[in-house]
């Protein structure tokens, strides 16, 4: 029955996997523009005659272990007092409410201009609050911080005097983490985010691409964002989709990397799948919200295409996952092939699908530690993620092509800074979602997908299988053990509101 089938079977398999590869290769392309203009820093211009007034807010929604300690790092900025607002944009709906109110009421007294703002309905989510904010806002300029960071004093000092460009419209730093080493799952996360941040968001941004503002650790001109016509709740990513709105509305971006707020990373692998389902469906809304727009645009062609990849790229999740069914019957069509042959079209086809995501990692680790050895033992984690969330991710982009908004989701956080820290008897627990089983039942066809290979010699292909099998059991697994921090290492107490090492 299969080999009745095998002409479509083997021609949507190519064009699966060469649409892949297309992604994955892209990633080179990144790479290549990122040592172009890695010399191309900003000159951090000199400090202004008058700081400007900025208004700083603070979206809450149920953080009871974070919320303070975020109002506490705030407090902490060496700026101006009588130029800083601070806004927290408070929706809880438990004891949140109350350690919020407390905290202000302290700072208060201490003569900051600190004010606690509770909306009656959370209509609009994070989007609302932050559009409820900005109403009332007197600042010029907008920084945003979400609950889980600890920025440093000199955040403000070391990013407003950008904004003398008055075509500046955000200022975007880039995330480091308080827990970078709290466990394999946290370190795999971190790695994910350098290559974000040091790879795609300064090779777009110094090209002269378009890069997002990532919802938190940015300045925006206020203008900017009524420019743009202000934030809006129809997709679950209100920063991506104000950020294309800015710019194509003519704001320029500009992304420092040596500027870093610290952040909290999720612990709990089910809160982390959550995490990324509201990307992945985002930014996909997104793109079907602007990618026509963009591209009926004067903008150069390059810009475009490059936008297409960037608002698109969630859509290889439901590629992955057709492949991960596809992969194998294929194979078995093309046993009786040669090998060379076999490897002559596949191998070029898994080098843009894998290996060349493999080396972007590699070279962000080595951007941002100053050499990439020591992440090689890291990188079955990554690539583990990279695959193994597939079945999450895919959900989340099909949902994204035909439902506008949802529920947004917030990832809990719970103030874990050091090795001994814990958090499983903590509230906000995300429990495992139906993905699990489908991600269980993957990892069982891959084990016999292995077995069976092996048993019949088809011996270049176990490399390709063990991919997926390493995957979706990494994923699964993870997923019912609730995350571990790696037994092999006992890593140092990292001071809240410090970078990591570096």
């Amino acid at each position: 029955m299969l080999t009745s089938f095998g002409g479509p079977v083997l021609a949507l398999y190519y064009l699966v996997l060469a649409v892949l590869a297309f992604y994955g290769l892209h990633r080179l392309v990144l790479l290549a523009a990122y040592y172009r203009t890695r010399r191309r820093g900003p000159r951090r211009p000199e400090d202004p005659a008058e700081w400007p007034l900025v208004t700083v807010q603070l979206p809450v929604y149920n953080e009871r272990y974070v919320a303070t300690r975020l109002i506490d790092a705030v407090c902490r900025f060496d700026y101006p007092r009588d130029r800083l607002e601070i806004q927290v944009l408070d929706d809880s709906t438990d004891d949140t409410r109350e350690r919020v109110a407390v905290a202000v009421r302290r700072y208060r007294a201490l003569g900051y201009d600190v004010t606690h703002l509770q909306r009656a309905e959370r209509t609009g989510y994070k989007a609302g609050a932050l559009a409820a904010g900005c109403a009332a806002a007197r600042g010029e300029l907008v920084a945003v911080f979400d609950a889980d960071f600890v920025p440093p004093p000199d955040f403000l000092r070391r990013t407003v005097p950008y904004f003398e460009d008055r075509a500046l419209g955000v200022v975007q730093a880039r995330w480091e983490h308080v827990n970078r080493d709290y466990s394999l799952l946290t370190r795999a996360q971190a790695i994910l985010l350098d290559a974000h941040f040091l790879i795609e968001h300064q090779a777009r941004n110094r090209s002269g691409n378009f890069f997002n503002f990532n919802g938190t650790a940015g300045l925006w001109r206020r203008q900017a964002i009524l420019d743009a016509g202000g934030w809006e709740h129809d997709t679950l990513t209100e920063d991506l989709d104000l950020s294309y709105r800015a710019q194509l509305a003519g704001w320029r971006f500009l992304f420092v990397p040596e500027v870093t707020a610290p952040a909290e990373l999720p612990v709990d692998v089910n809160a982390f799948k959550r995490q990324q389902f509201r990307w992945a469906k985002g930014s996909i809304q997104t793109a079907r919200k602007l990618l026509a727009r963009i591209l009926r645009s004067d903008l150069p062609w390059t810009t475009k295409l490059e936008a297409f990849v960037h608002l698109t790229n969630n859509s290889a999740y439901p590629l992955m996952v057709l492949l991960s069914l596809l992969v194998f019957p294929s194979m078995l069509l093309r046993r009786d092939i040669e090998p060379q042959t076999i490897l002559f079209v596949d191998l070029p086809l898994f080098f843009g699908a894998t290996i060349a995501v493999l080396l972007y990692y590699l070279v962000s680790q080595r951007a941002a530690t100053g050499g990439g050895r020591g992440a090689l033992r890291y990188m079955p984690a990554v690539m583990g993620l990279g695959i193994g969330l597939a079945v999450n991710n895919a959900r989340a982009a099909v949902e994204g092509l035909y439902q506008a908004g949802g529920v947004f989701e917030r990832t809990p956080k719970y103030r874990i800074e050091a090795s001994g820290d814990r958090w499983r008897r903590k509230r906000y627990r995300v429990r495992p979602n139906l993905a699990v089983l489908v991600e269980g039942l993957f990892a069982a066809y891959f084990t016999l997908s292995i077995v069976l290979a092996w048993m019949l010699g088809m011996w270049s292909s176990l490399p390709f299988l063990y991919l997926f099998l390493h995957g979706y059991w990494y994923i699964f697994l993870l997923t019912l053990l609730g995350g571990r921090r790696a037994p092999w290492r006992r890593p140092a107490r990292l001071a809240a509101g410090s970078a990591t090492r570096r």
